[in-house]
Order: C-alpha cells, then structure tokens, then sequence
C-alpha cells in the first residue's frame, strides 16, 4: 500500500472509529511512519536502529545475503509488511527448507494478525497506527512472503490485468528502477528475475511491482508457491475490507470493543458511504491522496495536514535521554521493537530459524539479541 491508504485513509478509518481529529493525526503518522523508519534515518538521530521498520533501496543494494543478512531482512519485512498468515501450515511432498518459507507467506486473518492487534491495547497511539499498518498490508500483501525466496515470491509471464468491463488484457513488466509504472497501457515496473534462491530481488511482491499497491486493480497471475497455478487478486474488495477491519480493531483498541477477532469488518460504520469509498478505491490513479483527504475532511470537519518528519524528529533530538521513550518518535520506537520481538519470537516458536534465535524476554530476561535490549530496560523501568 501506499501513503493515500496508509496515511489518509487511516486517519479516516480512525476518524469512523471514534478517536478526534488530533488522535487520528496521530494514528495516522505512525501508520505511514512504517514505510519510512530506516535504519539511516535511525542512525542520523541516534536512535536505536533495531527498531528499522523497513529497508530503503540503497540499503537493500548493500545488504547481506547470508544467514545474519537474510535473518535481519526477514525481521523486518515479515513483521511490518508481510505478516505470516499460518506458521504451522502444511504442505505435501516438500522438504522441511521450503515448508518454512513456505509458511511465512502473508495472508489477511491469521492468527498474528490478532496478536498484532491485541499487543497495540493499552498502548499509545503510535503503537495502534503500527498496528494499522500491519493489518492493510496484510491484505494488499497477500500471496507473498517477507523473505527473499525464489521458489516462493517468483512469478512468470502469466499477468493479466482484468478490467470493469469484463475483458482482460496481459500486463508487461520492465526493469526500470527509475521509470515509473504506465497505467493507461499496462506497463509496469518490477524487479528482475534472479534464480538465485536468496537473491534480494525476490523479497516480497518484487516480482509483481507495484501492483499489490494499487487499489484499483484486478488482476491474476501464477505465483511460484502455488505450483504456478492461476491466481486472482482482486484489490479494491481487498482494500475495502481492510478499510473496514481497520475501523473494528481501532474501535477495539480505543474501548468501544470488547474484543478483536479477525474476519470481522464494521461495515456498519460506512453505512451512505460505501459507494463513495467504493470510487475512491476503483478510480484508476497511481495514487489517491486527494480523494481519501478529501473524504476524511468531511468525516471530521478539520483539515488534514500533509505528512511530515521534521517537527517529529526534532523533538526526539532535543528530549533528553530519559524522556526520549516519552516522545512521539521514542513511543513508534517502543511499538516498532514490541511488534518485532513478538514476530521474531512466533517465528523462532514455529521452528524456524529464518527471522534468528528468540526468547521471551520477559519470562527467561535478556539473551544477547542486541535488537530488543531497549525493551528488556522499558520493562525494568516500568516493573520501578
């Protein structure tokens, strides 16, 4: 997804579920703040660069492809935006390597999305925009897995896009790092083929582009997981569901719920609005920004400031050092290493190694995993 869902249509969804205006600002931020919380811009503030919620692509030309590189990628991809559906999943007839790859692809509904979302109660709203973030790509990220895995995020020539009218119309992929996608004639961009099993070009949705990203899109393929069977993705009921989940667990993490459990949509609280957001979703744009700010303006009756770093960074910089968990970045930071540790932790559980060695800290206490050391001195602070 893209800063128009992860942004604006956040704010809106938050808006619908009851937080104010400056609440939804703030779940808002956090939630497009996912895209951008590399481990440079850490570095540059001096912050805990554990807490990279995302890789930028100078980052990725240099990254390592051995096991410590490949387990620093899955940290963060798997956990931020391609949230593992079903870590026990079965799969006949192939070897144990592949079954754990295997079950790192990211579907809607699993049960960590659940856990995602009950470990934002009770926290700040930075943590419950993390959350947000989490549960959208769930849906816009479906059918790919947040590692790099030929056997698994490869796809073929078999792109079809399937437009309103009902015809089809194949889809045509250049590898150009610098051009940008052609709606009007179903060219897009998209990383290029590399057999090599580990390769960083087959992190992810690399191989489909940027149409995961799109919500307007309808369109089906043949993923490598899937026996390179066909495959549709229907993107604006997906985004449209996501919409609607995001406004039932937001409602939960406020207090209006008594619970969050997946497969569960508030289609109630877009009751005279459907068809409206329905267009929002459908029209064909690389980007809606204007339309959902437009939209979120009307829910509140308050003007939606574009996104911004500068005064967010600022604040962290000039905090002192025991207050900088307390500032707005310091707080994302918290939620950012929580949501880590806890995916890093089910996935090391399932009985892979693939995201590296994890325990829970706050039963057995820090075992040298220098990512989550800022969490073991939070909980020593909070236990004061």
């Amino acid at each position: 997804m893209q800063k128009d869902f992860h942004y604006y249509a956040t704010y809106c969804a938050a808006s619908l579920a009851g937080y104010s205006h400056e609440e939804s600002l703030s779940v808002c931020w956090s939630a497009q703040f996912v895209d951008l919380c590399s481990a440079t811009l850490l570095a540059k503030l001096n912050a805990p660069r554990a807490a990279a919620t995302t890789q930028l692509a100078m980052e990725m030309m240099d990254a390592r492809t051995d096991l410590p590189g490949l387990q620093d990628i899955t940290r963060i991809w798997a956990s931020f935006h391609f949230l593992p559906y079903d870590l026990n999943a079965q799969k006949k007839g192939c070897s144990r390597r592949y079954l754990r790859k295997y079950r790192l692809i990211c579907r809607p509904n699993g049960s960590l999305l659940a856990d995602t979302v009950a470990l934002a109660k009770g926290g700040s709203l930075q943590a419950a925009g993390l959350a947000m973030h989490v549960l959208a790509d769930t849906w816009a990220h479906a059918n790919f897995a947040g590692t790099p895995s030929f056997v698994i995020n490869d796809t073929n020539y078999h792109f079809f896009e399937l437009l309103p009218d009902g015809t089809e119309r194949p889809i045509r992929f250049r590898h150009n790092p610098g051009g940008g996608d052609d709606l009007e004639n179903g060219v897009y961009a998209n990383t290029l083929q590399q057999p090599s099993e580990n390769s960083v070009m087959n992190l992810g949705h690399g191989r489909a582009g940027h149409l995961p990203d799109y919500s307007f899109i309808r369109y089906k393929y043949m993923p490598a997981w899937g026996d390179y069977e066909e495959t549709v993705k229907d993107n604006p009921s997906d985004y449209l569901h996501a919409f609607c989940q995001m406004i039932e667990a937001l409602k939960y993490l406020r207090g209006e719920r008594d619970d969050f459990a997946v497969g569960r949509y508030d289609r109630a609280a877009i009751a005279g609005m459907e068809e409206e957001i329905r267009t929002i979703l459908g029209v064909r744009r690389p980007i809606a920004c204007e339309a959902w700010k437009a939209f979120g303006e009307k829910l509140s009756g308050c003007e939606i400031g574009d996104f911004s770093l500068e005064a967010v960074q600022q604040e962290y910089r000039d905090a002192a050092q025991d207050k900088k968990n307390a500032t707005v970045l310091g707080k994302f930071i918290l939620a950012a290493l929580a949501q880590k540790s806890m995916v890093t932790n089910r996935i090391f559980r399932s009985g892979s190694l693939l995201a590296g060695y994890s325990v829970d800290f706050r039963d057995k206490g820090f075992r040298g995993m220098k990512d989550f050391r800022k969490l073991v001195e939070q909980v020593r602070e909070e236990g004061r």
